[in-house]
């Protein structure tokens, strides 16, 4: 009972926190909009300047409710693949799916012309290229499935995984040797990674589909938990293996391909934001830790975007990079601290 309410203490600073990120990361930007301002527009009160109003809801709002998908779907995902292969360097992209969305993304960038022989400037928008990466993510999720319903080893499945990460990286890297410089740094921007770059349609559509993800994990609770003590030991509970991956690896694809289609390829939140959950809520039950590490990414992924705006400048740093320097110390120190890692 202790614990529960001392869950439910943390839980609540967890909300908390991520409504300050939330408030901090729409205050922030290019155009200096004071922060009253900015919480009358948010209540649907009038706005001093007309434009402050536009920028709000059509640029910063998106940008905020993406942050929060891209944040929690990475490292819900990444919390999936380091319990089902007990493997703590496990991520998101260990299956290869987000190499996939990358291809689709590198195919309509800069295969289209070499294979054509026309450009695809004219057809070339932010639509297009989600649905290319969509598309990118989901074939190489369907063989990956085909190949988990073949084989019983689950330590194969994550080698069979890597092993299509660097036949789609290869392929990339074959694609962009070729292509001129034009198609190629367009390439390059995109596998920065974005959260800014996005209607609120699109981001709708993002949601529904990290929702959908966020849904197959719940279910799968029982199950997950089952695989940290073996798999002997969840067949013993009367758990299907073979269902029980492929549920997995669907939830799975469906956060990491979902997010990586719609924000671009973003590194480590997936792998580090799930330690750093079990190191501050010291537990392995997935009951507390599907929460925790949704709503953790999410804080982290709004904080790293607020960095990479450089307030009142209108440059902006790659999310890519910001993501990885400001979370690998912490996530170095908090282990340094605790000399130990959960798993």
């Amino acid at each position: 009972m202790g614990s529960q309410r001392s869950y439910s203490f943390v839980f609540a600073i967890i909300v908390l926190a991520l409504l300050l990120a939330f408030l901090l990361n729409v205050s922030s930007g290019s155009v200096n909009i004071p922060f009253t301002a900015v919480l009358s527009g948010m209540f649907g009160g009038h706005m001093e300047v007309e434009s402050w109003n536009y920028i709000l809801w059509n640029y910063r709002m998106p940008k905020a409710f993406s942050s929060i998908l891209v944040g929690g779907g990475l490292s819900l995902s990444g919390l999936l693949m380091q319990t089902l292969f007990r493997n703590p360097l496990a991520g998101p992209f260990v299956l290869g799916i987000s190499s996939g969305a990358s291809l689709g993304a590198a195919l309509l960038l800069m295969g289209t012309s070499m294979i054509t022989g026309f450009t695809v400037m004219p057809f070339l928008n932010d639509v297009s290229l989600v649905i290319a990466a969509s598309l990118g993510s989901f074939l190489v999720l369907l063989v990956v499935l085909l190949v988990a319903n073949r084989i019983k080893d689950t330590m194969a499945l994550l080698i069979i995984g890597l092993m299509f990460g660097s036949i789609t990286s290869a392929i990339v890297s074959v694609l962009a040797y070729f292509t001129t410089a034009e198609n190629l740094q367009r390439f390059v921007f995109w596998s920065f990674g974005s959260v800014g770059n996005l209607s609120s349609r699109q981001v709708a559509l993002m949601g529904a589909i990290v929702g959908l993800g966020v849904l197959l994990s719940i279910v799968s609770i029982k199950r997950l938990n089952a695989f940290l003590l073996g798999e002997n030991y969840a067949q013993s509970l009367g758990i299907s293996l073979k269902r029980s991956r492929l549920t997995i690896i669907i939830a799975t694809g469906i956060l990491a391909g979902g997010v990586t289609a719609f924000a671009g390829p973003i590194a480590f939140v997936g792998l580090a934001v799930p330690h750093l959950t079990r190191q501050i809520f010291d537990t392995m039950e997935h009951r507390i830790l599907i929460p925790a590490v949704f709503l953790y990414g999410a804080i982290l992924m709004l904080l790293c975007d607020v960095i990479a705006q450089l307030p009142n400048s209108a440059n902006i740093l790659p999310i890519n990079a910001i993501t990885s320097l400001v979370g690998a110390p912490v996530v170095i120190w908090l282990l340094v601290r605790k000399r130990k890692m959960l798993f």
